[in-house]
């Protein structure tokens, strides 16, 4: 696999997740993902695999944040 490939892979997966969040469209990822495809499949993998990493990254650190919230709150009144 051609790094070349996997850097514009890896990019383009992060400038394609932080539009959809911004425009809140949460098919532009696939939409992005068939037009790499059209015309070329191994790039199309690579995107995906880095758009599905990215997404599970940005949920697990929500979570992080507000389990850590919690133990940073000030006690109720």
């Amino acid at each position: 696999m051609s790094r070349l490939a996997q850097e514009l892979a890896e990019q383009l997966a992060i400038d394609t997740v932080d539009a959809a969040d911004k425009l809140g469209d949460e098919t532009l990822t696939e939409t992005i993902a068939k037009s790499v495809g059209a015309s070329s499949p191994t790039t199309e993998e690579l995107f995906r695999t880095a758009v599905r990493t990215l997404v599970a990254e940005r949920r697990a650190r929500r979570l992080l944040q507000e389990k850590l919230a919690v133990i940073t709150a000030p006690p109720p009144s």
